[in-house]
Order: C-alpha cells, then structure tokens, then sequence
C-alpha cells in the first residue's frame, strides 16, 4: 500500500461540501430552529444539575486511619533488603533498585532503551528465544523500567534509578534468580540484527503512543523547566525520548549503540547502588532470603564502587526509626533555576493535546492535600463542563503530583481557547463560587483513590520506592480530611494565580498559524 499525500485535504474538502450542500438544504426557519437548540443547549450546559436524587457517601463515612504494613528490613551480601510478609498465595515478588547516581550524563538519554531490550538479548547461555520461554516457564514475567522519584519534602530532590521487577511461584525461586544472574553475568547486547528488531519496535511503539497518550506527553514536557525531577522525567518518557529513539532507529550502524549498552550495564547492574524488595508469604521468607543472598553472591563480580557523577547526593535513611544506617541515595539540585516555558510540538494529527504545569509543593508540605482537592474539585465542577462539554475536547481537567499542578486536555479540537479555560479555572477557584457539597464530592473522589485496594504484590512498596512511611500517609490522610472551603481559596491565590506562579506550557497538535507568529513559543 502507499499514502496519498493529499488524503487529509481531500477529507476536508469532502467534508465542507457535504456540509454546503446541508446548508443549502435548510429553509429559514429550519436555521432558526437549529440556532435557538444551540441556545438551549448552552443553557443546559450552564446550569447546576441536581446531584440530591443520587445515592452517595459521606466523608464521614471514610475510615479516619489506615492498617499499617509492617516490613523489615535487612541485607543480604551487604545490600538493603526490605521483607514484606504477605498472603501472596505461593508467589514471591522481587524487586530491586539500582541507582542511576553513577551514570555518565550522555548515556542518560539510552537508559529506556537499555531497560526494554536487557531482558529480550538473550543472556548466559540462552539465545533470545530460549531465554524467553525460560522466562515464560518460570516466571511471572521480568522487566526493568526507569524510576525518578521526586522527594516528598523538596521539590529540587529526587531519586533516579531502574526498577528490576518479577515474580514466580515459590518452587522455581532458584530458576527465577538464575535467569536474573545470567542477565546481570553476561548479557548479550552483541546479536545486532535482534538489537535491530527491538530498536525499531520501541521506536514504533513509542511513536505510535503518542496519539493516546498526547496529554501525558504534554504534561511531561510542560513540567520539564520546572523541577529537576521533571526534566529527567521529559528526557528519559517524553518528547525527548521519543525524537531521540526515532533516532536511533534510521542509524544504519548499531555499533557504538552496543557500546553503550555495555557501558551502561556496568553502571545499573551493580549491587553496590543496588537495594532488593521481597514480597512472599510468611511460611517461605527464609527460604527466599537464602536464595536472594546467593543471588548476590553470584552476582558480587559486578560489585564496583562508583563515584556518583555528581556530588550534591543527599542520604535518606529507609526506615527513619531505623538505626541500621541503611539509606536511599537522592541527587539535590540546589540550585536549580525553574523558568517559563511554552513549546508547541507541529504533529499530523487534527486534535490537540495540552497541558499548563504549575511549580507548587511537595508531598509532606501541609498544603498538597489542598491542592490534591482543588484539581479534583476544578476538574469535575468547572474544567469538565469548560473543556469537553462546551469545548468539545474528549477530556480534559488538573492533577496534583510530583510538586507540579497540571491542568491537561485530551484530543481538543481547540488549542489557544483550551489554555483561557484553565486561566477561568484558576479564576473560580479563587472567587470561592463552590459549595461544600463540591468539596465533600471532591474529598470521597480523592479518597477513593488512595483508599483503592492494594493487592498484596504491591504492599510496602510506597515505602520501598519513594520512602513513603505509613506516618507520612496518615498525616497526608489527616490533612485531606482537614481541607477546608476557605483553605482551596487560599491555595489557589497562593500557588496559582498570575503572579505568583512558575508554570510551563506544552501543545501537541496540527499546524497553528498564530502560535507560529507568537515569538513566546518554542515551536518544534
């Protein structure tokens, strides 16, 4: 098959004639039927609907604490360990998280690539093929992504690694730890034609995700200048990652793709910046904490002490009641300067995605659960009605995490408009025009999602990713119940309003004349 290049022109032209031709159709008073239902409709649209008929909670309804999950922690051939007993019904869950501190800045941009091809090269003595079906029969699947977690205390902190994360029942443990040595041994980045095939897959993939995930592409690079977090975040999942393997894709010699590979390996596979998570029943942890340390002791070979590539590092303790000198290793960016930024991305699509992000706070400060409210209360009584009902946009609304606020819309056929809307959000917030039904209704939404149930894989893993403790999330949960109408009020002028604000900008969309003609945005 081949592309016609005109097929979006023709659409258009089919399209403006079907609808002369309908015009043409329609007597005079048919134009004013049509006109006076649009009337109707706008009408409609700006009126308060009557919620009292629904069946609903009340925020006191919500359970005021929550369970704790105990988890101990440990060390196995020296690295930190956190044991976490669970009914997980005969499966262990491993994970680890190997630092990114040491990492050359230029081999940064090819951590993603490394994280989806280092389990499909084939490793030890397994081609690709054989190691797949061993990893089809032993496991639950094993994978490695990239992490950046943002400090829950400072906005100019965060922790930066890759994740290792896999499963098996508990009788092919040895299996699952033999699979993970071969790959942490002997890796085998050198079967070029294979290394091809997962290049121009990831390539593909990530260039066919951006039209259903624009928002998050746009939410990402708007918040790029403004924390240090946000910046690796748009260079390791954003726009950036997505040019950059585009890249690499049309490069006709692989070479120096497998050197860096290889460079990189020596980097993240090594226990020394390494800390494990455990998850298993109670019957089988000392079974499994045998295996994990003979896993490390297979792997100590790799065992190098690095110097990080910067020298601002900050250490966390994993347990603040802790005395056992075990910590997380976060980068401090002190003197991190957020700036202003609008970037306008020119892509063959006929919709638009957008996104404005707003500098504010960490998860500790005492006013995020305020903010965590009024995104959710702007998005269901204002943005929603705003951006998709009257706009036209499939979607659209404000989020609150990782120290950004983040108003976004989703497949807007509207581009500049969409970004006043947000500016009236911020407007409606400020002028207090909500009830304290709105904010009860935002209060079960928000808890809803952090009382969402967590399957026993998982739990212990806040604490173990981001050094969440079950503290931190209590307070957290203390001070959502404490928000107040006249605390979103507050939030809002402080954080949101025109002066006070560092915010960034970013539109995916089709071509636009007047933003090309605006010297204030970066087109790309």
């Amino acid at each position: 098959m081949s592309p016609d290049e005109v097929y979006l022109e023709k659409q258009a032209k089919a399209e403006e004639e079907k609808l002369q031709k309908k015009i043409h159709a329609l007597s005079d008073s048919d134009k004013k039927d049509i006109y006076e239902k649009g009337l109707e409709l706008l009408a409609a649209q700006s009126k308060t609907q009557d919620a009292s008929c629904l069946p609903a909670l009340k925020v006191s309804d919500i359970e005021p604490t929550i369970p704790v999950t105990p988890v101990q922690i440990s060390t196995a051939v020296g690295v930190p360990v956190q044991y976490c007993e669970q009914p997980t019904n005969g499966l262990v869950y491993f994970r680890a998280m190997c630092s990114l501190n040491t990492l050359p800045e230029d081999l940064r941009l090819y951590v993603p690539l490394f994280c989806s091809v280092v389990t499909k090269m084939g490793c030890g003595g397994l081609d690709y093929r054989q190691q797949s079906q061993q990893m089809e029969l032993r496991t639950g699947g094993m994978s490695v992504s990239t992490q950046v977690v943002p400090d829950s205390t400072q906005l100019d902190m965060y922790e930066q690694g890759v994740l290792l994360s896999s499963s098996c029942l508990e009788r092919n443990l040895p299996h699952m730890f033999h699979l993970w040595s071969d790959i942490f041994n002997n890796p085998h980045f050198d079967e070029v034609e294979r290394l091809r095939v997962l290049v121009m897959m990831s390539a593909q993939e990530l260039a066919n995700g951006i039209s259903y995930s624009g928002h998050m592409y746009a939410m990402t690079r708007a918040g790029r200048h403004l924390t240090p977090a946000g910046d690796l975040n748009e260079t390791l999942g954003g726009m950036e990652q997505v040019k950059f393997m585009k890249r690499v894709a049309e490069l006709s010699d692989l070479s120096q793709v497998i050197r860096t590979l290889v460079r990189i390996k020596k980097h993240l596979l090594n226990p020394d910046n390494m800390r494990c998570a455990i998850n298993a029943t109670p019957q089988k942890m000392s079974d499994t904490a045998a295996q994990l340390e003979s896993f490390m002791k297979d792997v100590a070979d790799n065992r190098k002490e690095r110097k990080p590539v910067r020298s601002n590092i900050i250490e966390r303790p994993l347990d603040p009641s802790d005395v056992s000198g075990l910590s997380r290793k976060l980068i401090s960016e002190q003197n991190f300067q957020p700036c202003q930024m609008k970037t306008f991305f020119q892509l063959p699509f006929p919709v638009h995605f957008i996104s404005e992000s707003i500098r504010t706070v960490p998860f500790s400060h005492h006013d995020y659960a305020s903010l965590c409210i009024l995104a959710r209360m702007m998005t269901a009584k204002f943005l929603h009605g705003e951006i998709r009902e009257k706009g036209g946009a499939y979607g659209g609304g404000a989020r609150m995490g990782g120290g950004l606020f983040s108003f976004y819309s989703y497949r807007d056929p509207n581009s500049v408009q969409t970004l006043s809307a947000f500016r009236r959000g911020v407007d409606w917030a400020k002028s207090g025009q909500f009830t304290q039904q709105d904010i009860d209704e935002a209060k079960l939404s928000v808890f809803s999602a952090v009382d969402s149930p967590v399957a026993p894989a998982d739990k212990g893993m806040g604490r173990f990713l981001s050094g969440v403790t079950d503290e931190m999330k209590q307070n957290h949960r203390e001070r959502l119940f404490a928000v107040t109408h006249q605390s979103l009020v507050e939030v809002a002028e402080r954080y949101l309003g025109v002066g006070q604000r560092t915010c960034g900008v970013a539109i995916l969309g089709p071509e636009n004349e007047a933003i090309k003609k605006d010297p204030s945005w970066i087109v790309k």
